[in-house]
């Protein structure tokens, strides 16, 4: 479910910058790194079931790696090509989000993350102009590329270590998502068959 996100202040578009590298401001590119700072942290809510993974891990057109690009569809954040003349539509497309999350969540979610980027003025990596698939482990290494969690349960001990996470959830909601979906990890590793 790849979600496009703009950021306005009244009529003004905050992520447009004239003249700016794809016409996207200094807010916008917080914006960014915060999404990327965050990806792990919230990835327990942007990807809340088992199978979530299989998808994110799948190498097609969903995003394993924390990236951005412009024009690179395996990067989790993507900057949309400008529509000239058009500054409202600058923006920004988040493309790790699966289309089972719990949109009250997962939006409020991402919209932190961001303005966390924006707020504590995160400085945005160089971005990926590889098809990051493409790349060796080694050459993602050497690129500074970090991976998404690889399964549920990988997601929580982030989610769980989280601080955004949890003032933006609130402390009911945050215990109950951890527990809820440690319950539906536990369900399926007991359900796997063994190896004899």
């Amino acid at each position: 479910m790849h979600t496009h996100m703009s950021l306005f202040e009244g009529d003004q578009n905050a992520f447009y910058e004239e003249g700016a590298k794809y016409q996207l401001s200094k807010t916008g590119r917080h914006f960014i790194a915060g999404l990327l700072r965050h990806a792990n942290e919230i990835a327990a809510v942007t990807n809340q079931f088992v199978n979530s993974y299989k998808r994110l891990w799948g190498g097609d057109e969903a995003p394993s790696f924390v990236t951005w690009g412009h024009t690179n569809r395996s990067a989790l954040v993507r900057v949309p090509m400008y529509k000239p003349n058009k500054s409202q539509s600058s923006r920004v497309e988040y493309r790790g989000l699966d289309s089972a999350t719990n949109p009250y969540l997962a939006y409020a979610l991402l919209l932190a993350a961001g303005l966390k980027g924006i707020q504590e003025q995160y400085e945005l990596p160089p971005e990926a102009e590889d098809n990051v698939w493409s790349l060796t482990d080694a050459e993602r290494r050497a690129l500074g590329y970090g991976s998404l969690p690889a399964s549920l349960d990988h997601a929580l001990e982030y989610m769980e270590n989280s601080e955004l996470v949890a003032e933006t959830l609130g402390e009911q909601v945050f215990n109950y998502v951890l527990r809820n979906k440690r319950k539906e990890w536990e369900g399926t590793v007991r359900r796997l068959p063994r190896s004899s």
